[in-house]
């Protein structure tokens, strides 16, 4: 935390009559609180970028990366028009209110933003859990699936011969594997790192 987040907290502790050092445990963060919190997708997506970083990043590269997942594209194909209108929106607006609960260090003068542990709360709602990530089960399973499927379908065209009802197991058999290839398609993109600020 930067001297000026410090300054803040003890400003903000003040005021709010409690103990001027900052102490070892965040204070729990109210349901309502965190369904206000991440009612926008702006914010959930802040939280989970910030989940994934390691250390401080820069606003720009967080505002690029917001903006690419809104438009569902890549940070290289964004225009100029969707970069600047994710930046305002955070720098004006949800940042702010990260930083006011206490889930983001926002530094808006440098345009430097940090994960306090406090963001851990918010991240158990998102299912984001930035030290241990396991790949997504349902992938393999679908695959699971396809070849017991493929198997039975080749063990009944062998005993039964091809008939009607092959066709349909065809069908079925290619439709779960089509389902199978789009959910790890559309998983595979969650894998990135993000870039941090030294």
């Amino acid at each position: 935390m930067g001297v000026g987040g410090e300054n803040k907290f003890r400003r903000r502790s003040v005021e709010s009559g409690s103990s001027t050092e900052p102490t070892d445990r965040p204070t729990a963060i109210a349901k309502d609180d965190a369904f206000h919190l991440l009612q926008t997708s702006r914010r959930r997506d802040v939280v989970r970028y910030m989940a994934r970083a390691d250390g401080r990043v820069e606003l720009r590269d967080l505002a690029e990366q917001v903006a690419a997942w809104e438009e569902e594209t890549t940070v290289e194909s964004l225009s100029s028009s969707d970069r600047q209108r994710v930046y305002i929106s955070l720098y004006q607006t949800h940042l702010p209110k990260l930083d006011e609960h206490g889930i983001v260090e926002y530094d808006k003068d440098r345009g430097i933003v940090e994960r306090r542990r406090r963001a851990r709360q918010l991240e158990s709602y998102l299912a984001v859990d930035p030290v241990d990530a396991t790949p997504d089960p349902w992938p393999r399973r679908y695959g699971v699936a396809v070849l017991l499927c493929v198997v039975f379908t080749g063990a009944s065209i062998h005993e039964f011969g091809v008939g009607p009802s092959t066709g349909l197991a065809l069908l079925v058999l290619a439709t779960v594997g089509a389902v199978a290839v789009g959910h790890w398609w559309s998983k595979r993109d969650g894998s990135e790192t993000v870039p941090s600020v030294s």
